[in-house]
């Protein structure tokens, strides 16, 4: 456990990647704070059945984020089109308090060029490194979490994928120890923090 949910919490901006729990047996570890949130849309069509049945549960799920950006790749890739424009309409529908945002499909080609020519070669770049090369163009400071590809932590202990399942990525799409490597060395140079660490700073109890 890493006790980082008051710190988290304590940024000015919280980036988040696809739709994770925050629900409290989380918040003394990933806090509740979330301003842009990416919605991934595999997530959409395999937990939320593509908006084509029911919709309330979708809208439901979403009202943890209160006001913040729902990030989305509609029109980067042909399969991503139909699911981000039913989230759009989906909350528009509702008068829901987030906001769509569409990601620009230059700047997701260009970083993935950017990338690729610093030796990262996957099939495509995760969610993750997306974000920390968007935060890196917009924040004065960037402070990432959870960016540990391996199934040990440092002390040798197992750890699960994400920080609420052990879903793995499909083999050879991504390439997360090259981005590890990567974000490593923009750590060790002063252009971000990754927190590998568990927080030293009193982190959120849980309220039950």
């Amino acid at each position: 456990m890493s006790g980082c949910g008051r710190q988290i919490d304590e940024a000015d901006f919280v980036m988040r990647c696809n739709l994770p729990p925050l629900s409290s047996e989380y918040t003394r570890d990933v806090g509740s704070k979330t301003q842009l949130v990416t919605a991934n849309p595999s997530i959409i069509r395999q937990r939320f059945q593509n908006l084509l049945w029911s919709r309330k549960m979708f809208v439901d799920n979403m009202k943890i984020y209160n006001h913040s950006y729902i990030y989305m790749p509609a029109f980067s890739m042909k399969t991503g089109t139909e699911p981000s424009l039913r989230v759009y309409y989906t909350l528009k529908d509702v008068g829901a308090n987030q906001a769509v945002l569409f990601a620009n499909p230059n700047f997701l080609r260009s970083i993935g060029k950017f990338w690729k020519s610093r030796g990262i070669h996957a099939k495509r770049l995760s969610t993750g490194l997306f974000l920390v090369s968007a935060a890196l163009g917009l924040c004065e400071e960037v402070a990432i979490y959870g960016f540990w590809p391996f199934s040990v932590n440092m002390h040798e202990e197992p750890i699960s994928h994400h920080y609420y399942d052990n879903v793995l990525p499909y083999s050879g799409f991504h390439a997360m120890p090259e981005e590890f490597l990567q974000l490593w060395y923009l750590h060790k140079i002063g252009a971000l923090r990754m927190q590998l660490d568990p927080c030293e700073e009193p982190s959120l109890q849980p309220t039950s």
